[in-house]
């Protein structure tokens, strides 16, 4: 049987027997995998032509909700992707990672559409105004390219490399062809088969291919984006394309690195931190069978507790069986092959140049319900490097398995030290109960680490552990490890977005962008905002509201009612030396007053509630007898989905009425035309005719 190949729009084989895929735990031959015979160009060509248009059409509300629909559509066909994922020789928990930890990646990228536009493109941080009448501005947009996304994906996450980086492709509105690794592709293919039947997906923004790339990177141009995860040394041969240079192609590397984990001077046996560091080494020496890209290679011990310390690390191996992941008693499979088992132990053979093996072995190992000379056991490797400054191997060679190397350290610096000689990692780990020791690790090695946890006994139940990747935060790091960046929330979805800038008077980058820029030309709503229904709203609509003059007596009374009564405010303060000419009114006394100018009626409308204030800034002191009015206009409308309801006792006031947000811009103007005090406020509208 050959695994088919999902492009341009069918589901087909490529030509010739291709490459054999092997069951990790029996030997047996699972089917066949080749691309020969496909025209790479006219597939990513298709992705551009068919999928780009059709993901550039829709919204970023839209595109989230459809990731969300498709991890809830992956989730009813977990039994089927458990059942082929044992084949790759991952046990259940090793699978729940992959599989749902993927279908995770979906949702949280689903959820990112709260902070985004419900448009197909978005302002990029702040706006400028670039002229002294405030008549010309600049800001910076960020659209869909209009490329494809190829991703390129490594063999130890057949589900979840894919899903990671799919999920803010489309996000952001870029097709994607996925190339997974040709060992364990037929786990991906039966996830994308699904993703295909589902029909979520517009045509054309999910392709995939099972085998060679072949020549596609020949193809590719500089709206394209290029992803890779996998070794170094493959990664800089697929980055220096001289393709990928002429055109100037975004290339995101994930590289496998030389990860590593500290043990804090100050942790003694005694403490729960002692437990915590070996129990967090004996799971990223055994989870995938220490196939992870975020695996732990060296481990950073004081010297003087190196003995204690390995001795626990053994034992805690010891307990650890390995075998067949079908039997519910063991916790580490095989490695994804035989290819992938020899590999491994020719590089343990480089690192026992200036190293020694202190548990384990390369020659054997015992298994539960299995052969372990057919399937690609093996057993876990610690070893010991006595002299970390002095030799080379174990900074440069990672064996890619349940290996890893313990190495002394003297002082603080040297751990430091000893963490940067890997030249740049994926995660990096302090084990300390010590604040002032957490700090002085972080600051001082961060600039070779793309992520580093700091593990004590308040966070250790609830940590997802060094070994984990999130959604919202980045996935790389510094120089071994790719110099690049996955994921991250909203910086991720940026990588396959173009940021341009764009100038122009506020009143027509309004126009363009969909929110309202301060000094814009505001529009007559009409009737008072509030008094519209969400759909009704349009930016730009524009009040300016009476006058109200400030008193002392109302600064007192203020003061009264809030408990504030800071000098600034009190009308007998000696002003000289301070800020001020006289008495000030309260800062929130003047946003209070401002609401009470800008809303309407005691009647009921479409405005819920008050959901927030964002950016408020007081930039002028108001004294007793400044007059002043508002200027409120509707800034930004943000879609709010409903909330899902599974049980009827879970139901709140307000659940069945649809509605939106509304962002406002407030400026509070006094009598000399000067702005006192600007704000956002976020208010929840009522959609017209829309409630359940």
């Amino acid at each position: 049987m050959k695994l088919e190949n999902y492009i341009t729009g069918k589901w087909i084989t490529g030509d010739g027997e291709g490459q054999q895929l092997y069951d990790a735990v029996t030997g047996e031959t699972i089917c066949y995998a080749t691309t020969k015979g496909f025209n790479f160009k006219d597939i990513l060509d298709y992705g551009r032509k068919v999928g780009n248009p059709a993901l550039c059409k829709m919204t970023f509300h839209e595109r989230g909700n459809m990731l969300k629909a498709l991890a809830l559509h992956l989730r009813t066909h977990l039994d089927k992707f458990y059942s082929i994922s044992y084949k790759t020789g991952a046990t259940k928990a090793d699978s729940w990672v992959d599989i749902e930890g993927g279908i995770g990646n979906l949702f949280a990228n689903a959820s990112l559409r709260r902070k985004l536009p419900n448009t197909s493109f978005a302002i990029d941080g702040d706006s400028h105004n670039l002229s002294a009448n405030n008549s010309f501005m600049g800001t910076h947009i960020l659209v869909p390219k209009d490329g494809i996304a190829v991703h390129i994906n490594a063999f130890n996450f057949p589900v979840w490399g894919m899903l990671e980086k799919i999920a803010v492709n489309l996000l952001a509105g870029m097709p994607c062809i996925v190339k997974p690794a040709t060992v364990t592709s037929y786990l991906t293919e039966a996830v994308v088969k699904e993703i295909i039947a589902s029909k979520i997906l517009p045509e054309g923004a999910l392709q995939l291919v099972c085998g060679s790339a072949g020549d596609m990177l020949n193809h590719v141009t500089s709206q394209d984006v290029v992803t890779f995860t996998g070794s170094a040394s493959t990664g800089l041969l697929l980055k220096s394309n001289p393709n990928i240079l002429k055109e100037n192609v975004p290339f995101n590397m994930e590289a496998d690195s030389l990860n590593c984990i500290v043990l804090g001077q100050d942790v003694t046996a005694a403490m729960p931190e002692w437990d915590i560091f070996i129990k967090e080494v004996r799971k990223e020496m055994t989870l995938k069978a220490g196939q992870r890209c975020t695996g732990i290679r060296r481990i950073f011990v004081p010297e003087n507790k190196m003995e204690d310390v390995w001795k626990s690390i053994a034992a805690s191996l010891s307990q650890t069986k390995i075998g067949n992941p079908l039997n519910t008693t063991v916790r580490m499979g095989s490695l994804a092959g035989q290819t992938q088992r020899n590999e491994v132990k020719e590089q343990v053979q480089k690192l026992l140049a200036s190293s020694q093996i202190i548990y384990g072995s390369l020659d054997s190992v015992d298994v539960v319900d299995a052969d372990a000379s057919t399937g690609a056991f093996m057993s876990p490797v610690l070893l010991m490097n006595e002299k970390p400054f002095e030799t080379k191997e174990v900074h440069e060679v990672e064996a890619f398995g349940p290996v890893s190397t313990i190495m002394p350290y003297q002082k603080a610096d040297d751990a430091i030290a000893l963490s940067k000689l890997g030249k740049g990692s994926l995660c990096s780990t302090i084990v300390t109960a010590n604040h002032k020791t957490a700090q002085h690790y972080v600051v001082n090695a961060a600039s070779h680490h793309g992520r580093i946890l700091i593990l004590n006994n308040e966070c250790a139940k609830e940590s997802t552990g060094h070994g984990s990747p999130l959604p919202l935060l980045i996935h790389g790091g510094p120089g071994r490890a790719g110099g690049g960046e996955e994921m991250g929330g909203l910086r991720g979805v940026k990588h396959y977005l173009q940021r341009t800038a764009i100038q122009g008077s506020p009143t027509t980058i309004t126009a363009v962008t969909e929110v309202y820029q301060q000094y814009a030309i505001g529009k007559n709503p009409g009737k008072h905002p509030f008094k519209k229904y969400f759909e009704e709203l349009e930016i730009g609509d524009q009040i300016i509201t009476s006058k109200r003059t400030i008193t002392a007596d109302d600064i007192d009374k203020f003061a009264d009612l809030s408990g504030d009564h800071f000098y600034a405010h009190i009308k007998t303060t000696d002003f000289e030396g301070t800020m001020f000419e006289q008495q000030v009114a309260h800062g929130y006394f003047i946003m209070s007053l401002a609401a009470g100018l800008f809303v309407d009626s005691y009647e009921k409308n479409p405005v819920l509630l008050n959901y927030g204030i964002d950016e408020l800034r007081f930039t002028k002191p108001v004294y007793p007898g400044a007059e002043l009015y508002v200027r409120f206009t509707c800034k930004e409308k943000l879609q709010n989905d409903k909330r899902v309801i599974e049980k009827p006792e879970d139901f709140k006031q307000g659940d069945d009425i649809d509605k939106g947000i509304v962002k406002w811009l407030v400026e509070i103007i006094d009598d000399n035309d000067e702005i006192t005090g600007v704000a956002t406020i976020l208010t929840m509208v009522a959609k017209k005719n829309k409630q359940a």
